[in-house]
């Protein structure tokens, strides 16, 4: 009998690449009781599934050996954990081989401060002095570039050593080693230190742009304060945020940013979300609204009621899943990693072959194809194709997660661009969730009067009727005095006195025992009912006083929504447990089809017959009972204050309920998928110009490795234009 695996997360510093992150893969595989590997390079971390022997001090220190400084994440306590511990580790020891990468710019350390900058700064002195020394003292020339060309070079050969000893034998410094030494040995060392140089600058322009979308996502972690003031009865003191428990109360004055998520219990305001959210106009809340950690409060002092811990926030979360979506990959980047284990080598062959075979076959010149033989070994470096891939999709990633879009990784961002249907729950997912009065007819009253008395009878009760008539009369600052004898009628309504009124709130026919209903009064209630609205009727004194329409209505974004699914070809369906006659009215008002009854094995059955009739079904929804379906779809997408089932079983996630989300998912998985194709045929043109180019004699060693590193800059800047996508639906 074996053990269950275990998984241990680690922080890994240094990486800024594709090729970075193979070889982090090989050696951590090569170490005995470890089952699986996923590195992700732009979060900087590792997870390694292993048996509950394996050493994971040897497995850190392997992977530090290889110039990656690595420990294990300790459990976060809040959403900056894991970004404070990195800004420690960034200053702390180990052993700094530093591989191909960047280790620093992530952190807070100056860009030209950091041990690549400080190499390349050091190898471009050495280079200008070997050519002043070669104008002053020509005799020495050679060797003063020589010594400029081991500056740099040394490094270099010592992570090429590194990589093959730790099983990645065919890595970039190993093209860069041979093609330099190859230089030297045919007498162009001038050209060799000049090459290495520009090797250096290219690494260190690729961590600094591959930095951008690392400090996009981590920046999340900084919305949340460090403190909050707590209130205690009467008093009111400053506490770390990270430390607030759930139902603890604190108080957010006007211009601060919200500690915690939680719920208003005392004032209202306008939040601005615009930092979480993306949303340009605050909204206006009050006692009984959500509102979220990082956000900020404008107007008025509020008082929140913590809901959830520091490290199970709506940042934390979105950072959670954001780190867990980076570490899977998608089938285009499985593709290209695959690819380019068997590119390198076929690169070093091809180079081999240029630089012998028209020397012995055709008497062509020893040191000219040579040379170009070196040159062809800096063109097929890899790193523009293989980072290709992880930087969009990274850059994707973080761009969606602060506009409230979570996606469960590059597979699931692939695959969105290719969905043809689109079926939604009803109640949480196209409407609000909470029913609201949407119409009020008085009768001998006025509406504010009918209003005040519904409100009196309703105040204590936390039924989803009663609850939208007290919203209504807060919101239409209707008084609401003090009811008495208040006594609920089982089945029918509620009894009790407003004043000197002795009023009833129920349903029709309860109503109708008492009183005599008019007839155009009947007819309005029967309108109101063909549109989906459930009727609560107001007697004062045994007489009719007035009624009241209630709905849960769709989200004000639900209908332009729809239209932005429909506008790209995307069908869309109703599926509800919700009765038939509301759920039609929900769905003609909205211009869509209704399936409705459903129980959830039902909307599951129903998913699975649009799945046979060939369409790539998304399922949207937020409660338990969509569970089935969102797992059965292609893409299960959840409305994110939908239930934890609803969240563990999607694919996908809309944190902030916006219909809109759901076009823009899929635009940006297209947008995506662009940019990557864009970034392949970028990095795979330029070496085929040069490649050509290189071999007719046009160009040599310094427009080879300019290819190299100009197509891994080019491709890195073009997938970092993805953290600039805002979505049509906040635009």
């Amino acid at each position: 009998m074996t053990d269950a695996p275990t998984t241990t997360r680690f922080r890994v510093e240094g990486m800024d690449c594709a090729a970075c992150a193979t070889k982090v893969d090989t050696v951590t595989r090569r170490i005995d009781g470890v089952d699986d590997v996923s590195v992700s390079v732009m979060n900087g971390s590792m997870t390694v599934k292993h048996s509950a022997a394996t050493d994971l001090v040897e497995v850190a220190r392997r992977v530090t050996n290889l110039g990656y400084p690595t420990k294990p994440m300790a459990a976060a306590s809040g959403p900056r954990a894991d970004h404070d511990e990195h800004a420690e580790h960034d200053r702390g020891g180990g052993l700094h081989l530093h591989m191909h990468g960047h280790d620093d710019a992530g952190g807070e350390t100056p860009w030209w401060r950091t041990r690549k900058a400080i190499l390349t700064g050091a190898c471009g002195v050495a280079l200008v002095a070997a050519y002043l020394i070669g104008r002053i003292v020509p005799d020495v020339g050679h060797w003063a570039f020589l010594v400029a060309l081991l500056v740099g070079l040394i490094p270099v050969a010592q992570r090429a050593v590194a990589g093959a000893m730790a099983g990645s034998p065919f890595s970039i410094e190993t093209l860069m080693s041979i093609a330099a030494i190859g230089a030297v040995i045919i007498g162009a060392s001038e050209e060799a230190a000049t090459v290495v140089l520009l090797f250096l600058v290219g690494e260190m322009l690729e961590g600094f742009a591959a930095s951008r979308a690392r400090a996009s996502i981590k920046g999340l972690a900084d919305l949340v304060p460090k403190t909050a003031l707590l209130v205690e009865g009467d008093q009111v003191r400053e506490v770390p945020a990270a430390g607030l428990a759930l139902k603890q109360v604190v108080l957010v004055r006007p211009g601060d940013r919200i500690p915690a998520d939680g719920e208003i219990v005392e004032g209202r305001g306008a939040i601005d979300e615009a930092p979480v959210t993306g949303e340009s106009v605050p909204k206006n809340k009050i006692v009984g609204d959500m509102v979220f950690a990082g956000t900020i409060n404008t107007e008025t002092a509020i008082k929140v009621r913590v809901t959830a811990a520091a490290s199970d926030n709506t940042i934390a979360r979105v950072i959670a899943l954001v780190e867990e979506a980076q570490e899977s990959k998608a089938p285009t980047e499985r593709f290209i990693d695959g690819f380019s284990k068997y590119y390198t080598p076929g690169v070093l062959i091809v180079g081999a072959l240029v630089a012998i075979v028209p020397p012995l076959l055709a008497g062509g010149s020893w040191s000219e194809w040579v040379y170009k033989g070196l040159a062809i070994l800096l063109i097929g470096c890899p790193c523009a194709l293989v980072i290709s891939t992880p930087a969009a999709i990274a850059a994707a990633l973080s761009a969606g997660a602060r506009r409230g879009l979570l996606l469960k990784g590059g597979a699931v961002l692939e695959q969105l661009r290719t969905i043809t249907m689109v079926a939604m729950d009803k109640t949480g997912t196209l409407t609000e969730g909470r029913p609201k009065v949407t119409d009020i007819v008085a009768v001998g009253r006025s509406e504010t009067q009918v209003l005040s008395m519904a409100a009196s009878l309703e105040t204590g009760s936390s039924h989803p009727l009663a609850l939208a008539i007290i919203a209504r009369a807060k919101v239409d600052k209707a008084p609401v005095p003090p009811g008495f004898d208040l006594t609920a009628v089982p089945g029918k309504g509620v009894n009790g006195s407003v004043g000197r009124d002795k009023v009833f709130l129920g349903s029709l026919e309860a109503a109708a025992e008492r009183v005599a209903i008019p007839e155009d009064v009947r007819a309005r209630i029967v309108a109101f009912n063909d549109e989906g609205k459930t009727v609560s009727v107001l007697l004062a004194n045994d007489e009719l006083a007035g009624i009241f329409a209630i709905r849960d209505e769709p989200r004000p974004d639900a209908k332009a929504g729809l239209q932005a699914l429909r506008d790209v070809g995307v069908g869309t369906v109703m599926l509800t447990g919700d009765n038939e006659r509301t759920a039609r009215a929900i769905g003609a008002s909205l211009g869509m089809d209704v399936r409705a009854g459903l129980l959830p094995e039902d909307k599951q059955r129903i998913v699975r017959e649009l799945q046979s009739q060939g369409k790539i079904v998304a399922k949207v929804g937020d409660g338990i009972n969509d569970a089935p379906a969102l797992a059965a779809a292609d893409i299960g997408i959840a409305m994110g204050g939908g239930t934890d089932v609803a969240l563990e079983t999607a694919d996908a996630a809309v944190l902030h309920g916006r219909v809109t989300d759901i076009a823009d998912m899929i635009s940006l998985s297209k947008a995506t998928m662009s940019n990557i194709w864009q970034n392949i045929t970028l990095a795979l043109g330029l070496k085929a110009v040069f490649l050509v180019t290189t071999v007719i004699g046009v160009t040599g060693l310094w427009p080879a490795i300019l290819a190299d590193t100009g197509a891994t800059v080019l491709v890195t800047a073009n997938a970092m234009r993805l953290l600039a996508w805002s979505g049509k639906g906040r635009r």
